[in-house]
């Protein structure tokens, strides 16, 4: 095999069913890859959005005694007061803000894009919708955290997100990323964000996973924030 090793694979897609004038981007969790999620959105798809369900690239995690594996950045540890790889979830962001100009030069203008993902993909797309300069249509953060916390309110102060719609969803059963780091991510997202724009839903039974009637609360957000133009 030939090309740069570095270079992950080509995302999942789910295409649109007709003309697409909006897009969901879409971030997997640890040692996952998007083809799940891409299921996942295939089951609720709308039909003028494409879903793009992109791969994390291979790497040593040290949570997992430096196992190779799908991350979008290295975990350390699952404790509050774990250190955390700043410069590989800086990468990460702007390797996802990469992801979403080509979007924007494909004719979807980034206020038709939904940004969103679960645990690790969940983090990352908080960390880089907060961190953008562009304007999105909305942000899906799943039984996750926000990275970096403590470099807030300052990472974000340039940020054009201030007042895009979220979507936090948690499992109250959740056992790796405990209902708590999500009870603390969406109090500090209210003081960066307009929290009359942030909606925060449990789901009582769900572990570390995601359930039916949430993937039917992520169909109505998108579809909301994300309407039919034509």
């Amino acid at each position: 095999m030939c090309g740069n090793n570095m270079s992950a694979p080509l995302p999942a897609i789910v295409p649109a069913a007709r003309k697409a004038t909006a897009a969901v981007i879409f971030l997997h969790g640890l040692g996952d890859t998007g083809h799940g999620w891409a299921e996942a959105f295939a089951g609720i798809r709308t039909p003028h959005v494409k879903y793009i369900c992109p791969h994390a690239p291979i790497m040593p995690v040290s949570l997992n005694m430096n196992m190779r594996m799908p991350s979008w950045f290295d975990i350390v540890g699952l404790s509050p007061d774990s250190a955390e790889d700043e410069t590989g979830i800086k990468r990460a962001a702007e390797n996802i803000k990469a992801l979403i100009d080509q979007e924007v030069k494909n004719g979807i203008p980034s206020t038709r894009i939904v940004l969103g993902g679960f645990s690790q993909g969940g983090a990352l797309s908080l960390y880089t919708a907060l961190t953008m300069k562009q304007k999105l249509g909305g942000v899906l953060a799943l039984s996750c955290w926000l990275p970096l916390r403590n470099s807030f309110p300052q990472a974000s102060a340039d940020s054009g997100n201030r007042e895009v719609p979220v979507l936090q969803c948690h499992g109250e059963a959740d056992p790796l990323v405990p209902l708590m780091f999500g009870c603390l991510t969406v109090e500090k997202l209210k003081t960066l964000m307009n929290p009359v724009n942030i909606t925060f839903k449990t789901y009582g039974r769900m572990g570390h996973s995601a359930c039916p009637q949430e993937m039917d609360d992520i169909k109505e957000f998108i579809d909301t924030n994300l309407p039919p133009i034509d």
